[in-house]
């Protein structure tokens, strides 16, 4: 049991794990829930990625063993890691879970030889930029009509 002490001064009494494919249906509707704006993941790229051996993946779970946060990366062939999805449920916002977990994939990734990570975000997302940005990440690249929505999308690496 980890205790996250945030901006805000308040705990969060939980546990950061591994993500399995026992824990499918959970982070789907979960998922749901983070992206109501159509871009929550279907099932099965949830199975793909939680099944494919270059994925690094972890989960937060509540004191009350409630999935609560989540985020996935994947190396990808040419051996960047890409962090392909990070969604915290609403009511859990703004305690530093999405920065927990980031901070934990990029460890596990350098584990395995990363030294380069992507990330996509929304132009107007701009509480999520400013996470990525505080953890070193830079945008190089304005992606146009990248989401299904059509809105526009920003790349952003770091290096480790």
């Amino acid at each position: 049991m980890q205790v996250v002490r945030t901006r805000q001064s308040r705990l969060f009494r939980g546990s950061l794990l591994p993500l399995s494919l026992a824990d499918l249906n959970e982070l789907w509707q979960l998922d749901l829930r983070c992206f109501v704006d159509g871009e929550a993941y279907e099932r099965e790229t949830f199975r793909y990625l939680l099944s494919n051996p270059n994925t690094v993946s972890r989960q937060i779970r509540s004191a009350h063993n409630e999935m609560v946060a989540f985020a996935i990366a994947i190396v990808e062939p040419d051996g960047i890691g890409h962090i392909t999805t990070v969604g915290v449920a609403p009511e859990h916002r703004r305690r530093g879970l999405a920065r927990l977990l980031l901070l934990e994939l990029e460890r596990s990734l350098a584990a395995r030889n990363v030294s380069t990570i992507r990330l996509e975000v929304r132009v107007d997302n701009s509480s999520a930029q400013n996470l990525y940005h505080t953890l070193g990440y830079s945008i190089v690249q304005r992606m146009g009509k990248y989401y299904s929505s059509g809105q526009d999308g920003y790349l952003m690496v770091k290096s480790l």
